[in-house]
């Protein structure tokens, strides 16, 4: 809901959390740099139409960066973002991202030519529209492969976002960042628990056994 997601925006404000955007992160792991335990980044999945009508005002208005991952051929149906929304969204430091064409799992995809429509012409379709360059990409349900990795690199993004299945312990690998669903009903004890940098730890933990 707006009432929720806007009571966590503020609360990362309160306490002081840095927010930067993805390709601060990016640039900054690149280059090697350490970031303060208290940086986030927000993203969103999908581009359904509450990222404009829900998050968006909550964003402006604690002055946040974010990414929104969009499916390419979505964009303007029924429930989902628009071409002038997303243009709106991008003057207030909002950037998109790709999320396939048409929201496919990827490993799921036998076929070399679908996987590169999927990976390669969804940016071209954001890029046509939107006239700026897509840099990021995201994995639908966060599945990928070696090769499926390996065709968004050479598809010239700069880095791709996973979910928590991301392989890199400690989330470095710039094509398999790993994300943490942030839920409607978290508490703020909750969201501090989830971004405190332990939740994955544990996460790696319990996944261990």
């Amino acid at each position: 809901s707006q009432k929720s997601f806007d009571h966590q925006m503020k609360f990362l404000k309160k306490h002081g959390y840095q927010v930067i955007s993805l390709d601060d992160l990016v640039e900054g792991i690149d280059k090697g740099h350490l970031f303060n335990r208290r940086s986030v980044v927000i993203t969103f999945d999908d581009g359904y139409e509450d990222n404009y009508t829900k998050a968006f005002p909550a964003l402006k208005k604690y002055h946040f960066p974010a990414t929104i991952f969009v499916v390419s051929d979505s964009v303007g149906a029924p429930g989902f973002v628009n071409w002038q929304q997303l243009r709106e969204m991008q003057k207030a430091h909002i950037s998109v991202g790709s999320h396939t064409r048409r929201h496919v799992y990827l490993p799921d995809v036998s076929d070399q030519a679908r996987l590169e429509d999927e990976i390669i012409n969804s940016k071209k379709l954001l890029e046509n529209n939107l006239e700026t360059e897509i840099e990021y990409f995201s994995y639908p349900s966060g599945g990928y492969t070696e090769e499926i990795k390996e065709m968004v690199q050479d598809a010239k993004y700069k880095g791709a976002c996973a979910t928590n299945r991301g392989y890199d312990r400690f989330n470095t690998g710039l094509f398999e960042l790993k994300r943490i669903r942030i839920n409607d009903s978290d508490s703020a004890i909750v969201l501090w628990a989830k971004i405190s940098g332990y939740y994955n730890l544990f996460r790696n933990f319990k996944n261990s056994y």
